[in-house]
């Protein structure tokens, strides 16, 4: 979850192995192991609290927030909303004018008590990502550019 232009599917497509390419979430789309939310659903209050029930569907969430964002798009403990655990994920560490240690504190302040840091283009960090969603219980699909999983 995030809002728009955080990196979302962006990420599900570096997780997924596939080439990357600007592509807009128009609606709720389920892979066979990610939902990818459009942002205005994090930024409309009447769609927000959907979002809180599409975690039901999941196993952990994600909330994004872009490295470069200007003020902190979700309110203190907004994660408690979620009946799953919710990891942070600071996107695009890589852009020059991002301020990851702000973005870090801000998803912190939501309630996120494990926090990544990421860049979906360089492939900074999708390793350990991948390390944390991959439980060994399931057959996840995960992978980075390149290799299998």
């Amino acid at each position: 979850m995030g809002r728009v232009a955080a990196g979302k599917t962006t990420l599900m497509q570096r997780l997924k192995g596939e080439q990357i390419s600007y592509c807009k979430t128009q609606y709720v789309h389920y892979t066979d192991t990610i939902i990818d939310t459009p942002g205005e659903y994090a930024e409309n209050g009447e769609l927000a609290a959907a979002l809180a029930l599409y975690t039901y569907e999941a196993d952990i969430v994600g909330l994004l927030i872009a490295s470069d964002y200007p003020y902190n798009p979700f309110p203190p403990c907004c994660t408690t909303a979620c009946n799953r655990e919710v990891i942070g994920i600071v996107t695009g560490v890589d852009k020059p004018d991002g301020d990851p240690d702000r973005v870090e504190r801000w998803l912190r302040l939501a309630g996120c008590k494990t926090v990544f840091r990421i860049s979906s283009y360089t492939g900074q960090g999708i390793r350990d990502v991948i390390a944390y969603l991959d439980d060994g219980k399931d057959d996840k699909t995960y992978k980075t550019k390149g290799e299998t999983a």
